[in-house]
């Protein structure tokens, strides 16, 4: 046995948001961890910038399975849809489901049920692995009312006219997540002063369901409509219990939406519920945010007809770091689509030949390094590398390339074993000029490198230029 083969499995460092610092896992349960994401709300596509969250939330689950723990992971549907802007309170705005029935001439559970197979299909088109369970907001409705009533007896919150408010000022902690002063989040709530709350940074738990109305529930106070954030509150302490390990969603839901659910879940049980708070950052386009509100989205769905294979931006993603922004362009998804190319090359189409024993020399070692950068807060840039000097080493043979790669695999989501498409022959001509095109770098002749690149794309090609050399795609 080589000592490579004794060598432990690294300890498990993530960035908790409520401390900010990174700090070593420590789990409720010994080698088991449990952990919520907030997912859709089911009333129009999700696109990439979304698809980005769930990503990270499922990099974080592959991660911790490939270390060795037993997981439980959920992730809610958001069915009752909460106001047409996120953090907007005021009673009178129309919910996200009931505003697209009305548009579509659907019911707001059609719209509901619509949504969500086509959120689930984007995710699978990623390899987005299935969550152990996945709670419908509207399925919960006695919890939601039974923690809205712990509150209320609690002394957090307060009726007024069927409608029931948390008291911000009862809960001393209220901001710790966001670093934000209670005086402060009148802001960041965006809420019109309404005459019925005694602050306007109080947040509605239950609402009372005015007019028409159709998705409405009876209470002890009416008949009404839970608030978005104690729908995940009730959810994930359903699933996962008073106490869990971990929290993820996108950095827009810090505040209010997860600063409220610590509010509510804490309030209610008198002590910390969520150990660890972990948040992704977002996608841009352009450096431009990626958003329904200014119209620049994209759909997993629609990266074909851009030319892309949808793992292409699964690939994209590992590329940073899931806490720092990501641009998507179209140079950056070209490059991406050239390494996760160059992986599945190296691998050879299939896992095939005899079974290879991980842990020999100098596979541990590799298979350690692997290990130890996305045990280190999810550090895939490292492990992405870790995975392109495997596929060019020089001390491993084939198949020891390959078994490693497809190992690797099970954390990256790359279907590694799938050969590369055919990509269409070069022009001709083409060869020539990217020989002379490299020529001119390595001379450091940039004028003449930069003009024949011109002359590349005058055929059709375009040539970058990375850390291994040229990189080429064709135009189709």
């Amino acid at each position: 046995m080589s000592h490579e083969s004794l060598r432990p499995l690294p300890q498990v460092r993530l960035h908790n948001t409520l401390t900010r610092r990174t700090e070593p896992l420590r789990t409720l349960q010994p080698g088991r961890v449990s952990v919520y994401t907030c997912g859709s709300t089911v009333y129009k596509y999700a696109h990439i910038g979304n698809l980005r969250t769930y990503l990270f939330g499922d990099l974080l689950h592959r991660t911790l399975e490939y270390l060795g723990y037993q997981v439980r992971y959920v992730k809610n549907i958001t069915d009752v849809g909460h106001m047409r802007d996120d953090q907007l309170d005021s009673l009178t705005g129309p919910d996200k489901l009931e505003l697209a029935a009305e548009t579509e001439g659907k019911s707001p559970m059609e719209i509901a049920d619509f949504y969500t197979t086509a959120w689930l299909e984007d995710e699978a088109l990623l390899n987005i692995l299935p969550a152990d369970v996945m709670p419908r907001a509207t399925d919960h409705i006695p919890q939601m009312i039974a923690l809205t009533e712990q509150l209320v007896a609690n002394g957090l919150a307060y009726e007024v006219d069927g409608t029931i408010y948390y008291d911000v000022s009862a809960f001393p902690g209220y901001g710790r997540l966001s670093g934000q002063k209670v005086e402060e989040t009148h802001a960041g709530h965006r809420v019109e002063v309404e005459s019925d709350k005694r602050d306007p940074a109080d947040f509605a738990l239950w609402k009372h369901a005015h007019g028409d109305r159709r998705m409405r529930w009876p209470s002890p106070w009416g008949d009404g409509f839970p608030g978005w954030h104690i729908e995940c509150s009730a959810m994930s302490l359903e699933h996962l219990g008073e106490r869990f390990d971990i929290h993820t969603g996108g950095i827009d839901l810090k505040f209010p939406h997860h600063e409220d659910e610590i509010a509510q879940s804490e309030g209610a049980l008198g002590h910390p519920v969520v150990s660890v708070w972990m948040h992704g950052e977002f996608l841009t386009m352009d450096d431009s945010k990626m958003a329904k509100s200014a119209g620049n989205i994209i759909r997993v769905a629609d990266l074909p007809d851009l030319g892309y294979e949808p793992l292409v931006f699964r690939y994209l993603a590992l590329t940073a770091h899931y806490r720092s922004k990501l641009d998507f362009t179209g140079a950056a998804m070209h490059a991406a689509a050239s390494g996760l190319a160059r992986l599945r090359r190296a691998v050879g189409g299939g896992h095939g030949g005899e079974p290879t024993d991980l842990t020999a020399r100098p596979m541990a070692a590799y298979r350690g390094r692997f290990a130890d950068a996305i045990a280190e807060d999810l550090a895939t840039p490292r492990a992405l590398a870790i995975a392109h000097e495997v596929a060019t080493a020089q001390d491993l043979a084939d198949g020891q390339r390959r078994a490693l790669l497809v190992d690797f695999d099970r954390v990256l989501g790359l279907d590694l074993g799938v050969a590369p498409a055919d990509e269409p022959p070069l022009p001709e001509g083409a060869a020539e000029l990217l020989e002379r095109r490299a020529a001119a770098r390595a001379a450091r002749d940039f004028a003449a490198s930069d003009a024949l690149r011109d002359e590349l794309a005058g055929l059709g090609i375009e040539v970058r230029d990375t850390s291994e050399g040229q990189a080429t795609s064709i135009r189709r």
